[in-house]
């Protein structure tokens, strides 16, 4: 018998569009990661606060899978009906129910505990599936269109 157990088998959430990004990462590729979605949120319509505002979010989110979920985890994103989505998703022990339904902002000094209330403030929707296989979070931002010029 061995200490360690193989992992449950993982529920992959299907989507109806193209990934725009598909990738495993640890903490060597957080801020390659980060730049990458930048560029795909930009490229998608994102700007000004609303892109810092979602990019801030996923940090969030692969931060606390290298730190909370075993060290590693798989980044999701696409858009679909004109909206950006991205999926964060671990190996780790799960998230407790106290913590999951706590939605209290934490104590200004507080050092940790700010990854998952800051994604859910600063995205449209964020939704958590979470058990001792691993946690998944997903989190939404509209695209507004482009303004459109205007014709003297």
């Amino acid at each position: 018998m061995t200490n360690a157990e193989p992992h449950a088998p993982r529920t992959v959430v299907p989507i109806d569009s193209p990934l725009l990004i598909a990738e495993a990462f640890d903490q060597a590729q957080v801020t390659e990661l980060r730049h990458s979605v930048t560029s795909c949120a930009h490229a998608s319509g994102l700007r000004g606060q609303r892109l810092d505002d979602f990019v801030l979010a996923v940090n969030e989110l692969i931060t606390n899978a290298v730190r909370h979920g075993g060290g590693h985890g798989w980044l999701r994103l696409w858009r679909q009906r004109g909206a950006l989505l991205c999926e964060v998703a671990d190996h780790g022990h799960g998230i407790s129910t106290q913590q999951l339904h706590d939605r209290s902002r934490p104590a200004a000094d507080m050092a940790g505990g700010w990854g998952l209330w800051l994604a859910r403030e600063l995205s449209d929707s964020m939704e958590i599936d979470t058990g001792a296989a691993g946690t998944t979070v997903r989190i939404t931002t509209a695209l507004t269109p482009a303004p459109q010029p205007t014709r003297d």
